[in-house]
């Protein structure tokens, strides 16, 4: 999947968010990159490699793949033949200029809505796809997996991994300087490649936060442990030192 924008300043500083800190799940997060990097076509268009496209970069391999979306026209459903003549128009094109030399006479396009559910759906189906192929995957850094879902998004699962096996080896064994040192892709933005780096360098940032915080916290249990270990032994002394108080009194008494 390619850009089919012109590249956009980068968001490449660490954040709360990033670290995984953030209000808004990664997932969510990953949404929100990828439109924002591949750009957002409610038309079928041609991409740089000629595949018939639409919405977030979705390529559309065949007619069935066109006419299992919801396209309408003005605001209402299009019809099967409309959308099989709109791929079929589309198809036949020159490939190579942008995506508003495509756009529809008829007025068919996609919605927004539909747009976002289909990313959605594709996402997660990524996902299951690095979880069932990259041991560890659940217990990954947050940013560690924006990162992946940004590179499988745009490469597919088939070259993510066949043309970037040094990467997938750094990810599991969390050498994330490696993993960003290995992640440049060819085609995608200078902007992009940036950002999918950040977040494999702030990956080594989360576990180095979770390690103080570990450390931190023991610390202060041992702390804790050993105050209340003190401040029982000074209630046993006090005792002890009221007792013989009381025998001293007891025999001077007599």
């Amino acid at each position: 999947m390619e850009d089919v924008h012109a590249a956009r300043p980068c968001s490449c500083f660490v954040s709360y968010t990033m670290l995984g800190l953030g209000m808004a799940g990664y997932l969510d997060q990953a949404l929100e990159k990828i439109r924002e990097f591949e750009g957002s076509v409610p038309w079928m268009y041609l991409d740089t490699v000629g595949k018939v496209t639409v919405g977030v970069g979705l390529m559309l391999g065949n007619e069935i793949a066109a006419l299992s979306l919801p396209f309408v026209v003005g605001d209402q459903p299009a019809g099967l033949d409309q959308i099989g003549r709109e791929f079929a128009r589309v198809r036949a094109m020159k490939s190579g200029r942008a995506a508003k030399f495509y756009v529809s006479k008829l007025g068919l396009y996609l919605p927004d809505d539909a747009i976002d559910a289909k990313l959605r759906d594709t996402i997660r189906g990524f996902e299951s796809y690095l979880r069932l192929h990259i041991s560890g995957y659940e217990a990954l850094p947050d940013t560690a997996k924006l990162a992946l879902l940004d590179m499988v998004y745009n490469l597919g699962p088939g070259r993510l991994f066949a043309e970037y096996p040094h990467l997938i080896a750094a990810v599991e064994r969390g050498d994330w300087r490696a993993a960003a040192a290995s992640s440049l892709r060819r085609g995608p933005s200078s902007e992009r490649n940036a950002w999918v780096k950040q977040q494999f360098l702030a990956a080594a940032s989360v576990v180095q936060l979770k390690a103080e915080g570990r450390e931190a916290f023991s610390g202060l249990l041992l702390g804790l442990m050993t105050g209340i270990a003190a401040a029982a032994a000074v209630t046993i002394l006090s005792g002890v030192l009221d007792t013989l108080a009381a025998g001293i009194r007891s025999r001077q008494s007599a």
